[in-house]
């Protein structure tokens, strides 16, 4: 069922299009929204995070509730979570954020080529807001 849920989303990423925002920040996109029929209130949300060269976004946390499982689909991405090492994730490697992490770091380590990721949710059905930016 999980295999299914997640071939979906990727597809949806495939058929997805767009740019960073004008602001250099990642451009996001709710790409994937499914209530778990056999998890009671809880939901899979895929979200497409899209940087164009140097973009990045804020610092941020997501809801409590949430675990997070992403997999860079192009280009490399830097990524900090808590007081971890930053590390960068290229094409085709995963990595996860679980509830109440801090995301310190997360941007194209390129400043000449286009980065993409999808973000997986695991969250409760009633949350809106995926990302709280810490500015």
């Amino acid at each position: 069922m999980l295999r299914q849920i997640l071939s979906t989303a990727v597809l949806a990423v495939i058929l997805a299009t767009g740019a960073q925002a004008g602001d250099g920040r990642a451009k996001l996109t709710i790409v994937y929204d499914q209530q778990l029929p056999n998890v009671e209130g809880k939901s899979i949300k895929a979200v497409l995070v899209e940087y164009g060269p140097g973009g990045s976004s804020p610092a941020h946390t997501h809801p409590k509730s949430a675990f997070i499982y992403a997999t860079v689909l192009e280009g490399a991405i830097r990524s900090q979570v808590n007081s971890g090492p930053a590390k960068v994730y290229h094409a085709g490697e995963s990595f996860a954020e679980f509830p109440g992490d801090f995301h310190r770091v997360s941007a194209n380590a390129s400043n000449s080529e286009p980065a993409r990721l999808l973000a997986v949710f695991v969250v409760d059905t009633n949350e809106t807001n995926l990302t709280n930016f810490d500015e």
